[in-house]
């Protein structure tokens, strides 16, 4: 089930049970949308994921970059943003770095999918980075988010996932 050259894995192509249960491990569910429905709680609307509460809302052709994206959000957002969490995950520069930084980690865990094949949906869809691409942000230039979630115990020393979500008392470190 890997990813075809010059075309972005979906919801509908994915182990979407690899998926769910890497979610549940945050705490989150997926609900699936019908085709040609809007995708509630979607920020960027079309076919891009939706947040509603610990609910990511997806469609059969939305990216499985743009629910991992949008799981991030959900994982490095304080605890009351997360309970009133609808559409909007908001969040800083820091936190939108930490979310890419660790959607292309998690991307690792999704059977079919891996760093590779989301670095690459992310330079499709127009993920922005000084430095050009997002392979050379995340190899070259993406120290601050990895230190950020390491502040906040969501990844440890070596990189690996902690499978928690944001502890507000983490950033009283």
């Amino acid at each position: 089930m890997t990813e075809p050259a010059g075309q972005m894995l979906t919801w509908a192509d994915a182990d979407q049970a690899a998926l769910a249960a890497l979610l549940r491990r945050f705490g989150m569910e997926i609900r699936q949308v019908t085709a040609a429905t809007d995708i509630p709680g979607s920020f960027w609307g079309d076919e891009e994921a939706g947040l509603k509460g610990r609910c990511l809302l997806l469609r059969d052709d939305t990216p499985v970059h743009s629910a991992l994206h949008e799981a991030c959000h959900y994982i490095c957002m304080d605890s009351a943003r997360r309970d009133g969490l609808d559409t909007n995950a908001g969040g800083d520069y820091n936190e939108e770095n930490a979310v890419c930084y660790l959607q292309i980690l998690l991307a690792d865990h999704v059977p079919g999918f891996s760093r590779d094949c989301m670095l690459q949906d992310m330079d499709a869809w127009g993920y922005s980075f000084r430095l050009g691409s997002a392979r050379a942000w995340f190899v070259q230039d993406a120290a601050d988010a990895r230190q950020t979630l390491m502040d906040w115990q969501l990844i440890d020393a070596s990189g690996q996932p902690s499978f928690k979500l944001r502890n507000d008392d983490a950033d009283k470190v």
